[in-house]
C-alpha cells in the first residue's frame, strides 16, 4: 500500500510548491484556473457518456434512445 501512495504524495507536495510560487497570499482573491475548469468540463463529459453507456438498454426502453444511427457493432461496448 505504500507503493501505492508515495507517488501520489509527491505529486501534493509539488502542487503545494507551485501554490507558494504563485505570489497570491489572500486565497480567495485567486479565480478558478482555466485549467481547472476544462478538467472539470472534461470529466463532466465523460462521466455524462459513461453514464449514458452503462444505462442504455434502460433508455432504450424508455424510448429515449433509438438506433436512427447504426453504428457498427464492432464500435459498440458490450
Amino acid at each position: 500500500m505504500q507503493g501505492r501512495t508515495r507517488p501520489f504524495l509527491q505529486m501534493l507536495a509539488r502542487l503545494r510548491a507551485f501554490r507558494a510560487l504563485d505570489g497570491s497570499t489572500d486565497p480567495d482573491s485567486r479565480g478558478a484556473s482555466p485549467f481547472l475548469m476544462l478538467v472539470a468540463v472534461v470529466l463532466a463529459l465523460v462521466l455524462a457518456i459513461l453514464e449514458i453507456d452503462l444505462n442504455h438498454a434502460a433508455l432504450q426502453s424508455l424510448g429515449l434512445m433509438g438506433d436512427a444511427f447504426s453504428a457498427d457493432p464492432i464500435f459498440k461496448s458490450p
